[in-house]
């Protein structure tokens, strides 16, 4: 999908493709910096992204927010989107027919920013991602380079707020990303 940004804007805001279009209030295409060094890609909207029209601006967005600060950046500084563009009914994990709907979508917007690390949010980015049978408790915290992309898998931030005890692992993960950041800026 060779599209400009107000392409896949439209795109996006006029998308049928699954049924998640019926429910919702507000497309969730995703913020942030369209030149930015990382990505970070989760599952899909919330209630209140749905709301807002605006990605992982709920209690998990506060926590990704925090830990992105933790490492140096801001919100500004890196784009972050979903694996689904519509908020799946109840908060659900997105089925493979709606995730294969987006799926351009994110191939697009990944190839617009061009990042140089993309950081996976749980199992439905990495199955988007990589499709494969790795799960997050297998690859969590391990670089992996495809077409020219740093990639590295963590907890999604609703996760952790329900087993807080994880958080040291996505801590040494978010650490393992600032310091790639600063070695790719290095080269």
């Amino acid at each position: 999908m060779n599209v400009t940004w107000e392409q896949l804007e439209s795109a996006v805001y006029h998308c049928c493709s699954c049924g998640l279009c019926r429910d919702r209030q507000n497309t969730v295409l995703g913020e942030g910096n369209k030149q930015a060094e990382i990505m970070f890609i989760g599952e899909g909207p919330g209630a209140e992204e749905d709301l807002q029209g605006r990605p992982f601006v709920g209690p998990a967005g506060q926590l990704l927010t925090k830990m992105i600060e933790a490492i140096g950046l801001s919100r500004s500084d890196v784009y972050i989107a979903n694996a689904v563009k519509c908020r799946p009914p109840h908060n659900r994990v997105p089925t493979p027919q709606e995730i294969q709907a987006c799926k351009n979508y994110l191939r697009a917007q990944v190839a617009l920013i061009h990042p140089k690390i993309i950081v996976l949010l749980g199992n439905t980015a990495i199955q988007t991602v990589l499709p494969s049978e790795n799960t997050i408790s297998k690859i969590r915290g391990v670089w992996k380079e495809s077409k020219g992309y740093y990639i590295i898998a963590t907890y999604h931030p609703s996760y952790l707020l329900r087993s807080p005890d994880q958080k040291a692992k996505s801590w040494e993960d978010f650490k393992k990303i600032r310091d790639k950041l600063l070695e790719l800026r290095q080269l």
